[in-house]
């Protein structure tokens, strides 16, 4: 018998239920139909969504811009995960209703983290080194 790694790659389905949910969340963030507050004043990016292999859980990864009070409009989403999952649920025509779960989206932090390495002056003479080597 054969084991399946556990550290797989994504299916095929869960990457293409992952980007309908994205994109149905964006739209439902665009029409501000969530009546709260903070998510009226923000404006919210969806960049990610990754679906567990039985597609009931989205880990929905997002963003408001300029980065300002992120955990608080990821508390927000949290709060009104089920009038969200009511409202969406519809347009995914699956079998199973996705419960789902905010997070603060941290790749923005990690490219600018690998962005100023790559502009540090030791990488730059490095550079600098092996273009000089070619010649």
């Amino acid at each position: 018998m054969v084991k399946k790694a556990s550290t797989s790659a994504p299916s095929q389905r869960m990457l293409r239920v992952g980007e309908r949910v994205r994109h149905e969340i964006a739209a439902l963030l665009a029409r501000n139909e969530i009546i709260d507050p903070l998510l009226e004043t923000v404006t919210v990016t969806v960049p990610e969504v990754r679906m567990t292999p039985d597609l009931k859980l989205a880990n929905v990864y997002v963003m408001p811009l300029g980065g300002e009070n992120a955990e608080d409009v990821v508390s927000a989403l949290n709060a009104h995960a089920k009038f969200i999952r009511g409202r969406i649920t519809p347009a995914l025509d699956l079998k199973y209703a996705p419960q789902f779960r905010f997070f603060v989206d941290k790749t923005f932090d990690e490219y600018g983290r690998i962005d100023a390495i790559l502009r540090s002056e030791r990488v730059q003479r490095d550079l600098a080194s092996d273009d000089d080597g070619e010649d």
